[in-house]
């Protein structure tokens, strides 16, 4: 099995980044739960032949659809001996938990973060932004909204966020009790970030009448184009209105570690809550998000819930107070911690910024082809590494999103589409610390090969 997953990362340029299941292959799980015991080996058969070749293909260096980490094998490996451990970390004295820590410090040293901040493990940055939104809501009505909810007796909170914010901002504030009503949405400048005159009008309308504002939600790289908010000014406007800021960084956080790229997430430490993935460009496996808090004591406020059967000791194993779960809603929770501190130790935070800069570069080439090619389009400016363009064309639309179902199809190049200025766009995301200039020039030959047919399809 070992072996077999090895050969598939080393040889996964050789194979379609994706390929539609086939009829057959569905059929194959339609079958009853099983009662009598199956061989490991005959099991691991039905694994190569029905699952291995029908996955996302995200390891494919051809993959640049949505936002995707390619993964690494340390970190595989280390998933491994975690589920071997098979360690909860939701509590309790033991080493696992100290390996969060130590990355819980790590994160602190490198987003200039006080040691009085506290870091958690989650699924995800949508996760990670929920409990954000959980902790201002906290700080703003206190530790009893948890015991009494919201109620009509007390202020009616706002937030506010940007039109380019991710959706699962509006989920959180809908699971959080406040509802998607209370987000103001407001719109982006010509740099494509939160507009800061616009929140500062949208705040004072909000006070006039008679809401009150306590979140602003900044986002460091925004999902349609890696846009990157002004933090230093957010920060500014949060102080000064004395409102919760917590950075959505699913992706664009982690360009810190790129030494070119950093300068543009300045004001990120001044935060009071920041969200991330280290499963997407450090290449962690899935799943591993993370949030830091500013403020440890105002993070466990927001979710510690004592209880008899999880009484805290100061000695044996129910010692180690206080523990994960204290900053989070799940009790039972896996060594996410392990596979990222694998990757981390093993290839260091030097050559993961490279990494990073890299597919920047790879950004601003597809930029460069595109411009030099003229059934191809520019739709909007490249930030970071996503690049939204399209082919040229009558109801261009339809003709884009035709030739991305192709890209998938063909198994050549794997982007997803997004809307720019009313108009559908081939969205790159180069994400993937295995993408080179190759799979670049692929996705700009297949598509013009794409178009190229459909065109000609429609005209015989």
């Amino acid at each position: 099995m070992l072996d077999d997953i090895l050969d598939y990362v080393e040889h996964i340029r050789e194979r379609p980044v994706w390929q539609s299941i086939p009829g057959h292959v569905r059929a194959h799980f339609d079958t009853p739960l099983p009662a009598s015991p199956t061989e490991l080996a005959s099991v691991h058969d039905e694994f190569m032949r029905y699952i291995l070749p029908f996955s996302t293909g995200n390891t494919h260096p051809g993959f640049m659809g949505w936002v995707h980490g390619g993964g690494n094998v340390p970190g595989m490996l280390a998933e491994m001996l975690a589920a071997g451990l098979n360690a909860n970390c939701g509590g309790r004295d033991h080493v696992p938990i100290e390996v969060e820590r130590q990355i819980v410090q790590w994160m602190r040293q490198l987003f200039g973060f006080p040691e009085t901040a506290s870091g958690l493990f989650v699924n995800g940055t949508s996760m990670a932004n929920l409990l954000g939104v959980l902790i201002a809501r906290t700080s703003a009505l206190g530790v009893g909204v948890r015991r009494y909810g919201i109620t009509s007796a007390q202020p009616r909170l706002t937030a506010y966020a940007s039109t380019a914010t991710h959706g699962c901002v509006a989920r959180a504030m809908d699971i959080s009790g406040l509802g998607t009503e209370s987000l103001r949405i407001v719109p982006t400048n010509r740099q494509h970030q939160i507009d800061l005159d616009a929140l500062e009008f949208a705040i004072a309308a909000d006070r006039h009448a008679g809401f009150t504002p306590f979140l602003i939600i900044g986002t460091v790289g925004t999902v349609d184009l890696g846009a990157i908010d002004d933090i230093v000014g957010l920060a500014r406007i949060a102080a000064r209105e004395r409102l919760w800021l917590h950075v959505d960084g699913a992706f664009g956080a982690l360009a810190i570690l790129a030494p070119d790229i950093a300068p543009r997430l300045a004001g990120i430490e001044l935060a009071d809550s920041l969200a991330f993935d280290f499963h997407k460009w450090a290449q962690v496996p899935y799943d591993a998000g993370f949030i830091l808090v500013r403020d440890g004591t105002i993070h466990r406020d927001a979710f510690a819930s004592p209880a008899a059967y999880l009484q805290r000791e100061s000695r044996g194993l129910a010692a180690g107070s206080p523990w994960p779960c204290d900053l989070g809603p799940d009790l039972s929770r896996g060594f996410r911690a392990l596979k990222t501190w694998f990757t981390l130790k093993v290839h260091g935070t030097a050559a993961i910024g490279a990494a990073i800069s890299r597919t920047c570069q790879l950004a601003r080439s597809l930029e460069r082809k595109i411009a030099a090619t003229p059934k191809l389009e520019l739709l909007a400016p490249v930030f970071l590494n996503i690049v939204c363009f399209r082919y040229r064309g009558d109801d261009t639309d339809q003709l884009n999103a035709n030739i991305v179902v192709d890209l998938h199809e063909s198994g050549i190049v794997a982007p997803s589409t997004t809307i720019i200025d009313g108009h559908l766009a081939i969205r790159a995301a180069i994400i993937n610390h295995r993408t080179d200039e190759r799979d670049i020039d692929a996705l700009i030959n297949a598509t013009v090969a794409f178009g190229d047919a459909r065109l000609q399809n429609q005209a015989a």
